[in-house]
């Protein structure tokens, strides 16, 4: 698919772009530590050093060794609610100073960066600074992991390459890729699931083979004490949204979770100004709407899987924006995991030749990643006016019914053949075809 027609405006978008990325995010993670790193490193640093492991959801005792480990004073992190593996990601780095493994993330970051680009353009079609153009859209998502020294690159590269060799018929090495971060980050779980349930079994083996491989290796060399209190303490409140030394009504968030928590729940300190004071509201809102989420996605997979070849693509869009929507908690960052997602429908769309659909996704993904969010905080705690305070939130929504609606109801010559099981697009329709 071609995302510009005219290669001078990809250039300069792309020029314009990169700039802000190495200015915003690339030159400060390089220069000073910033939220989040700390958390990663020091739980790898106390991993290294033979510590109390056990300890490592004791946020008052994480934050001293975080003091011990040279962080400064005003340096706020926890390991909570990171599962347990999460404590090998910097363990090769934990002989550096924090700053020098910081730079060393940021590098390795840059590459999977540019390894998601690459194939991406493979994957859509595209050329190489359409890709570029593509990825950087997602704004504040790609600028604040690295700012913020966090791993969201390599895992979307790791769903990405998984992909690309599905494509090429390398099904359990896709399932070995996409399996890789699901013990420390879940969103490649919803692809596994989806796999399993289309029978791909070789898949569902990669996958299946990696993660084992890295939970038994935690368990033998954490212990199962973290892993118990992991499962009985930390898994259900993340869940719910609920996440120590964090306020569980903050907009920061964007989940329906806080959302309907901060419009129904009153707390003297917390939500003094709630719309209504009615906690059951919160739950049954919570409720009502991700259950009506849910199933629209479950009948959309339904008939995507019903029209034959090529059902992969648009499948795994629609459950990646699912899974940001159903989550109790995002932030910017997370954003990252729709480069395939938002590329896939984006893609599939053009195939059927809706362009003008096609590009409204490319919009909202655009939208979100450079929304302006510090001018909606004054909203929140305002009683109705919260939802304001949400934009991230409803933009995602947004993409999720446009989707949804523009796969129900695509027409023409190209939606007929494929619901005859052609595919007006060759990318990705050789695998489906040998499923």
């Amino acid at each position: 698919m071609r995302l510009f027609y005219n290669r001078s405006v990809a250039i300069v978008l792309f020029a314009a772009l990169a700039a802000v990325l190495i200015a915003r995010g690339i030159v400060p993670a390089m220069s000073k530590i910033d939220s989040d790193f700390p958390g990663y490193f020091t739980a790898a640093k106390i991993v290294a050093d033979g510590g109390p492991v056990e300890r490592l959801y004791d946020d008052v005792w994480f934050q001293q060794q975080m003091r011990h480990y040279k962080f400064n004073s005003e340096a706020v992190g926890k390991f909570s609610p990171f599962p347990p593996p999460t404590a090998f990601l910097l363990l090769p780095l934990t002989r550096m100073e924090p700053l020098n493994a910081l730079r060393v993330v940021t590098v390795v970051s840059a590459l999977c960066l540019a390894g998601s680009i690459v194939l991406m353009a493979g994957i859509l079609s595209l050329t190489l600074v359409e890709s570029a153009v593509f990825i950087l859209l997602s704004g504040y998502a790609v600028i604040n992991t690295f700012r913020f020294g966090q791993p969201y690159i390599a895992v979307s590269l790791s769903c990405i390459a998984g992909y690309y060799a599905y494509l090429k018929n390398r099904p359990v090495l896709a399932g070995m890729c996409f399996g890789l971060f699901l013990p420390f980050k879940y969103f490649p779980a919803v692809i596994l699931i989806y796999f399993a349930f289309r029978k791909d079994w070789k898949v569902v083996l990669g996958g299946g083979l990696v993660v084992s491989l890295i939970t038994l290796v935690s368990i033998g060399v954490l212990g199962w004490k973290i892993h118990e209190i992991f499962l009985s303490s930390v898994l259900g409140n993340h869940l719910v949204g609920v996440l120590s030394e964090q306020d569980p009504y903050t907009a920061s968030f964007q989940s329906f979770d806080t959302l309907f928590r901060r419009l129904f729940v009153y707390d003297a300190a917390l939500n003094p100004r709630p719309w209504l004071a009615f906690p059951p509201l919160q739950m049954i809102g919570v409720l009502v709407v991700k259950a009506l989420i849910m199933f629209s996605a479950l009948a959309t997979l339904v008939k995507l899987a019903r029209n034959g070849a090529a059902a992969a693509a648009p499948s795994i869009g629609i459950l990646g924006i699912l899974i940001l929507l159903e989550a109790p908690a995002t932030a910017t960052y997370h954003f990252v995991l729709l480069w395939l997602p938002a590329g896939l429908l984006v893609h599939h769309l053009f195939c059927e030749h809706d362009r003008a659909s096609g590009y409204f996704i490319l919009g909202t993904y655009a939208l979100i990643g450079f929304l302006p969010y510090g001018h909606t905080q004054r909203f929140e705690g305002r009683g109705g006016l919260t939802v304001l305070a949400y934009p991230r939130l409803f933009v995602l929504l947004t993409m999720f019914i446009a989707s949804v609606y523009f796969i129900w109801n695509r027409g023409g010559p190209a939606g007929k053949a494929s619901t005859m099981g052609l595919s007006p697009c060759i990318q990705g329709s050789t695998q489906d075809d040998a499923g």
